[in-house]
């Protein structure tokens, strides 16, 4: 019974929460910084200045939600310095998402939150002022993506498709070459399967053998396992089969040398 009112306490406590009572206390933040603060001017919620400095708009919420960064986006025509204030939530928010926390530095957008009252009342924090942004470029990222882009044969994976089924990376692209070439010829040695299987990183996939496709005959000699001819059907059509393949007198005369 005791958590039951708790709850209904923290509840009503929640609900209490109005944009109106969020103004006093950014009013008295925006003030302590020497800003003549007013309410409801023009279709802003709040608009401050400072002698003869740019406005500074605020747009109150009781959360963070699209309707409220759109309602922000629209007053950057108006000045450089525009929050957006909200209450500080309880457990999961938006608020702490820090992928959110980027776009409202890349739109240029502040961001301000409203804490429950304690004895000094409502506290305001400034948890992003609104200022340029300019990404920093995550160069090791993007080579990486390029190199993924450029050794991808073809295109085995539709778009969105991540949580759905299994990619099919370079890596594993790389990988079906060299057990399609293992599947017809039964054993062969990681330099023959570099050149064969058009596969340069054939001796790190077999000795690695992420995916449990492969199994060392002898030093130096690999084969198949079942699990390996398994996924040459599952994946069947999402990667290209080595040239030697197709040409089938070729690949037996390279075999028998």
């Amino acid at each position: 019974m005791a958590r039951k009112i708790k709850a209904g306490i923290k509840t009503a406590a929640r609900e209490r929460v109005t944009e109106t009572s969020l103004y006093a206390p950014v009013k008295c933040y925006l003030e302590s910084q020497g800003y003549t603060v007013k309410g409801e001017i023009g279709s802003c919620d709040v608009m401050a200045r400072r002698g003869d400095e740019a406005p500074v708009i605020v747009e109150l919420k009781t959360g963070l939600n699209l309707e409220l960064i759109l309602q922000g986006v629209e007053r950057l025509s108006l000045t450089d310095h525009v929050y957006l204030a909200v209450p500080s939530p309880s457990g999961a928010s938006p608020v702490f998402d820090r992928r959110l926390h980027k776009l409202l530095r890349r739109l240029g957008l502040g961001l301000l939150i409203v804490h429950p009252p304690n004895a000094r009342g409502r506290t305001v924090e400034a948890v992003l002022d609104p200022m340029p942004y300019r990404p920093r470029r995550n160069t090791r990222r993007a080579g990486r993506l390029l190199g993924e882009f450029a050794r991808r044969s073809g295109d085995p994976n539709a778009g969105g498709s991540t949580r759905r089924v299994k990619l099919v990376t370079a890596y594993r692209q790389e990988a079906l070459r060299v057990a399609s070439v293992l599947q017809v010829r039964g054993t062969e040695r990681p330099a023959v399967l570099r050149i064969d299987a058009e596969a340069p990183n054939a001796a790190r996939i077999l000795q690695q053998d992420v995916y449990g496709w492969f199994e060392r005959v002898e030093r130096g000699l690999y084969t198949l396992t079942p699990a390996g001819a398994k996924a040459l059907t599952v994946f069947a059509g999402r990667f290209a089969v080595p040239a030697c393949l197709s040409q089938a007198s070729a690949c037996d005369r390279a075999a028998a040398e």
